[in-house]
C-alpha cells in the first residue's frame, strides 16, 4: 500500500485534536476497506471451523459450523472469496495499465506478481517443512500430524488460483479493452459447460472422478470474478442508482434458489469453492452490487481515522497474514493444550462465548509474527542497478513452479512430503524471475607498447 501524509491547512503544525492519518493517495480507499474487511471475515470463519474437543477417547477435531441449520444458506452472505477476487480484479487492471503507462509488458507485470506473492510463501513453506518434519521426527501420531498439517495448509488453495487469475490479466485486460461483454459472456458460458460436464459424471457408472474436469472452472469462475473487477475499475457500476444495485443483488440471489435448492448445485457455497462452481459468481456479483448500492456509506467509513490505520496495519501485510493465520491458529490451540486450558464441548453456548476471546489472541499472534516477515511482502521488485530483467520463458517458468506446489495442496492436502518438495519448487520460481546481471565481456589484455591492429 501506498500512502501519503496528508495536512488539513497551512497551520498544520499546530497542535490539533484529531492527529494526522495515513491517507492513500490515488486509490480507492473502499477497494481496500473492503479487501481488509474480507480479511477479518476469513480469520473469522476459519477460526469457527476449527472445534477442539478433549476427552478421555483423547483430541478431536471437528467443524462445528456444520451443525448449524442455517450455516449453508448463510454461506451466500459470509462466502467472501469470490468479492475478493472482484476486488482484486480491479488492483489488477490497474495495476496493468499504470505499469503500461510506464512503457512495462506483460512480463514486468507477472514477474513482479511472482516476487509479490512468491517470496512471503517460501517462508511459510521454510516454516511448514522444518515443523512437519520435526513434528515427525519426535513422534507425533501420524493420525494426528495429518489433520495438524492439512489445516496448516488449507488456505493454500488461494495462491495457486490467484496466480493463474494473475497470469490471465494481460491477455483478459486487452479482450476487456476489444469485447467486454462478450469476454464476460464467453467465460460464464465456459463455467456453465464445465460444470454440466462435472455434474453430468459426477454418478457415472464407469466411476470416473468429475473433479478434475471442475478444476478448469479456476479459468472460468475465478477469471469471471476477476472480470468484474475489470467493469468495477471503468466505473460501470456507478452508472445505476442504489435502489437499482440492490434490486439486482437481490436478483441474483433469487437466481440462485432454483440452481440450489431445487436444482444440481449445494446451497453452501463453501462446498462450492474448489472446485469452484458458477452459483459463486452470483455471490461475488451480488457481493460487488450491495458494496456499490453502500459505497457513499462506506465512503465516510474509511474517512475515520482509526479505520484508516486498521486499513493500513492489516492491508500492508494482508499476504502474510492470509497465508499463515491458520498455522497459527492451530499453534494457538496447541498451546492452550499444552496450558491443559479448557476447551467446551463445540458449538454449545461457553464455546460460542469463547470464542471472541480465541479472535482476539488469533489476531495479536498473527500480527506479532507478521512484523519481522512483514519485509518479504513489501520488498521491492525493481530491478537493481545493472540487473537485466529475466526473458520471458524464465518468467513463464516461474510462473508454473509457483503454482504447482498450492495447486498440489488443494488437490491432496498439506504433507511432509509435498511441503518439502513445494518449498524446493516455490525458490526455484522466485530465483527464475529475478534479475540477473548481464555477463561482462573480457578482452586479453595488450600487451604494453603494442598498439592495436
Amino acid at each position: 500500500m501506498s500512502f501519503t501524509l496528508r495536512s488539513d491547512s497551512p497551520k498544520s503544525s499546530r497542535k490539533r485534536s484529531n492527529p494526522v492519518v495515513p491517507v492513500a493517495g490515488s486509490r480507492d480507499l473502499v477497494v481496500d476497506l473492503i479487501r481488509v474487511a474480507c480479511m477479518f471475515a476469513v480469520v473469522a470463519v476459519h477460526l469457527l471451523m476449527m472445534g477442539i474437543s478433549v476427552d478421555s477417547a483423547g483430541i478431536g477435531v471437528g467443524n462445528p459450523l456444520t451443525s448449524l441449520t442455517w450455516f449453508a444458506q448463510g454461506t451466500w452472505f459470509g462466502q467472501v472469496m469470490p468479492l475478493f477476487f472482484v476486488v482484486g480484479g480491479f488492483a489488477s487492471l490497474t495495476s496493468w495499465r499504470s505499469l503500461q503507462r510506464k512503457g512495462g509488458d506483460a512480463g514486468d507485470y507477472l514477474r513482479n506478481r511472482v516476487l509479490r506473492l512468491v517470496r512471503p510463501t517460501v517462508a511459510l513453506y521454510a516454516f511448514l517443512t522444518v515443523a512437519l518434519w520435526s513434528a515427525t521426527a519426535a513422534g507425533v501420531p501420524g493420525d494426528l500430524l495429518t489433520v495438524i498439517a492439512a489445516g496448516a495448509g488449507v488456505q493454500l488453495w488461494f495462491l495457486a488460483a490467484y496466480l493463474i487469475c494473475q497470469a490471465m490479466v494481460p491477455t483478459m485486460a486487452k479482450f476487456h479493452g476489444l469485447a467486454p461483454y462478450r469476454t464476460i459472456a464467453a467465460l460464464a458460458a465456459g463455467a456453465v459447460v464445465v460444470d454440466g460436464l462435472r455434474l453430468g459424471l459426477e454418478h457415472n457408472p464407469w466411476g470416473l472422478d468429475s473433479n478434475p474436469i471442475g478444476l478448469l472452472n479456476m479459468v472460468f469462475v475465478w477469471g469471471l470474478l476477476q472480470q468484474l473487477g475489470f467493469f468495477y475499475a471503468d466505473g460501470f457500476f456507478d452508472r445505476f442508482a442504489s435502489w437499482k444495485l440492490v434490486l439486482a443483488a437481490a436478483g441474483c440471489y433469487a437466481a440462485m434458489v432454483p440452481l440450489t435448492h431445487a436444482g444440481p448445485y449445494p446451497v453452501d457455497m463453501l462446498t462450492s469453492q474448489n472446485p469452484p462452481m458458477f452459483p459463486l459468481v452470483l455471490v461475488g456479483l451480488a457481493h460487488v452490487l450491495l458494496v456499490k448500492a453502500a459505497y457513499p456509506v462506506l465512503q465516510r467509513c474509511v474517512q475515520v481515522g482509526w479505520v484508516q490505520k486498521v486499513m493500513f496495519v492489516v492491508g500492508s501485510r494482508a499476504m502474510t497474514i492470509y497465508l499463515w493465520h491458520l498455522p497459527l491458529i492451530i499453534a494457538l490451540f496447541g498451546i492452550a493444550l499444552v496450558l491443559r486450558l479448557p476447551f467446551p464441548q463445540p458449538a454449545s453456548t461457553e464455546w460460542w462465548l469463547s470464542r471472541p476471546l480465541f479472535y482476539i489472541a488469533a489476531w495479536a499472534l498473527v500480527l506479532l509474527v507478521s512484523m519481522p516477515l512483514l519485509r518479504l511482502e513489501l520488498a521491492s521488485t525493481a530491478l537493481a542497478a545493472g540487473e537485466r530483467r529475466p526473458a520471458m520463458w524464465r518468467i513463464a517458468a516461474g510462473t508454473v513452479l509457483a503454482i504447482i506446489p498450492p495447486f498440489v495442496v488443494m488437490r491432496q492436502a498439506l504433507d511432509v512430503t509435498n511441503a518439502t518438495w513445494g518449498l524446493v519448487l516455490l525458490v526455484i520460481a522466485v530465483a527464475l524471475v529475478t534479475g540477473k546481471v548481464p555477463q561482462r565481456s573480457w578482452r586479453t589484455p595488450q600487451p604494453v607498447g603494442r598498439a592495436e591492429a
